[in-house]
Order: C-alpha cells, then structure tokens, then sequence
C-alpha cells in the first residue's frame, strides 16, 4: 500500500473546507504581545472590538491579505497547478469582495455562501522571532450551517481538507465529514492550533478515528494530541490512528507515517533567515497533497511541502510571490 491507496482514482480535485478570514499582519514586540494577554503561537477567539483595541494600541505598519487556513492551502494547490475549489462563507462588505477576488486570481474555484454580517478577520501578531500569534473575528464564517453543505460542495473531489478550526462548529464539522465521505474523497485534516487540540482533544481522536485518512500536524499539536513530545514516540502514536500522518517539526524537517512505514525528511533551507511563519503550514500542506493526487512518494510529497513551507517563510503573510512558485516548479520538474 502507499499514498496514492488513499486517493480515489482518476481524480485530482482538492476541496477545502473551512473559515474565509481577512488576515491583519503586524509587526510587534514580545512585550506588545504580553499585554494582549495572548499565548504565543497560538490561536484565541475574539469579539471584533477586541482586534480593533489591541490595533488602536499598535503604531505598526498593518498589511490585509486574504486568509484562513484552508483557503490558503487551496489557493497553494491552484498556484502549484493543481485544481483546487474552497467552500466557506464571507460577509458582503469590502473584505467579503477581497476574498472572493483573491480567489478568482489564483484561478481556485469559489463555493461561498454569503451573510450581512461582516466578513471574519484575524489579527496576526508576528514578533521578531517570526512567530505569529493570532487574535480571530469568525464573523460571517462561523454562520455557515450544516444545510449549506450540498453533494455540489464535493463532487468529483480527490481529497477534501479541512481545518481544525471548525471543530468550533461540531455539527457543521460532522455533517462536511458525512458528505466527503459519501462523495468517495479521501479526507484530509489539519489540527490547526495547539490551542484548538487543547480545547476539543476527544471529539478529535473521535473524529480521526471514524473519518480522517490524512491527518497534518506540527509539534505543539502533536504534544497536545497524542501527549508525547518525543518526535518518534508521537509520530508513531499519530500512524496509529489514520492511513497517513505528517509530523512537521521545523527546521528539522518533517516525518511521514504511510501506512505505518515512517519516512524523515530534511527540511528545505534549514538555517535560512525566516521573516513570517504565517501561512507556513498551509502551504506545506498545499504542496503534500498536491504530491498526493499526482502520484509522488511520501519523500517527495513531503520534498514538495517542505520547499512550499520554505518559500512563504520568507515573505509576511501567507501569499508566496511569483518567484518562490517558480523555484517551487522547479523542484517539481527534477
């Protein structure tokens, strides 16, 4: 058995589920973070008065660029060439038209449903050591329903992937699982935030036990989900409970359990200076499963996400310019 077992044949279509977020970059001190009361690294629900305080306290320089996790794999997944569809639900306002805008450009295929209320948004708070600490708005993302989930949102889909985050909306998180499934797609899961593990660690075992193939984590997460901190006892803990399990651990690289064979792999421009980890994951992302419905090995799927990770570390916020994607197309072409 390998990868491509888990990835129904003769289809290439990533689906992504999940919330359509605005992103507000900002650069900031550790001793700014602190007084936000925020953990570093991770990921906390906000009112929107909330972000628009800890904005009025920052003199930053402030960048908006359309985001959520999902969303920023699939557009990763059309920008490598790949044919790649978002679902999600974003306001009528001026974030709801950069979303949807932004999606068009790179050429992904949007399934949006559409509210009064205001698109949601995230405040990204990246300190010098490039690790980026969030402050999250759902607002129209958080209303989309279980009733809007359709057999259209997933036809003739290969993998559907979806985000951690929406294990806030249990239902909805259920009822997308159910559909994939019922479409025959190979369902793909990022644990999002070690934050999000914490909060909901038995409906996610829950869930990956009775649904998830491919299961995508980094070190917090596996820490939280599994309880090891040891990178072999968790990977091997993690292979355990799906057909296929990535461990990202960094500049160290990343571990891919298939099928229970574990495969290291070193990481792409280890040392290199990293401007934001924004997006990081995402994008690795972009690239593993895009190696997935094309047939590459775990070493290469895995080659593959770790250049795509690479590239958007060297850039704020998670959009990797035209230059990294075509440094990335040429590993693919090797």
């Amino acid at each position: 058995m390998s990868l491509q077992d888990v990835v129904p044949a003769g289809k290439k279509r990533i689906v992504g589920l999940g919330s359509a977020l605005v992103d507000i970059l900002i650069h900031e001190s550790d001793f700014f973070l602190e007084k936000t009361g925020a953990a570093k690294g991770g990921m906390e629900l906000v009112e929107e008065k909330i972000i628009q305080a800890v904005l009025g306290r920052s003199k930053a320089e402030r960048k908006i660029v359309p985001g959520g996790s999902a969303c920023n794999t699939i557009v990763g997944v059309a920008c490598l060439g790949g044919e790649g569809r978002f679902v999600g639900k974003c306001g009528q306002d001026e974030f709801g038209s950069l979303f949807v805008n932004d999606l068009e450009k790179n050429h992904v295929e949007p399934i949006l449903f559409r509210s009064t209320s205001p698109t949601g948004h995230v405040l990204s708070i990246i300190t010098q050591d490039a690790q980026r600490t969030m402050l999250t708005y759902l607002g129209a993302s958080s209303e989309m329903s279980p009733h809007e989930i359709s057999n259209e949102c997933f036809a003739d889909s290969a993998i559907v992937h979806l985000e951690g985050y929406l294990i806030f909306n249990r239902d909805l998180m259920t009822t997308a699982l159910q559909a994939a499934k019922k479409a025959g797609a190979a369902i793909s899961l990022d644990l999002a935030s070690f934050t999000v593990v914490e909060q909901s660690r038995d409906f996610l075992i829950q869930i990956v036990n009775d649904y998830v193939d491919i299961l995508i984590v980094n070190e917090d997460e596996a820490k939280a989900f599994t309880g090891f901190s040891n990178e072999n006892k968790a990977i091997s803990a993690l292979s355990e409970k799906t057909r296929i399990a990535a461990l990202k651990v960094g500049n160290k690289g990343s571990f891919i359990a298939d099928h229970g064979k574990i495969v290291k792999v070193e990481a792409q421009g280890a040392g290199a200076r990293v401007m934001d980890t924004t997006g990081a994951g995402d994008l690795w992302a972009s690239g593993f499963l895009y190696g997935m419905v094309n047939g590459f090995s775990a070493e290469k799927c895995g080659q593959l996400a770790s250049a795509c990770g690479y590239e958007v570390c060297q850039v704020i916020g998670a959009n990797i310019p035209e230059e990294g994607w075509r440094r990335i197309r040429a590993l693919l072409s090797e």
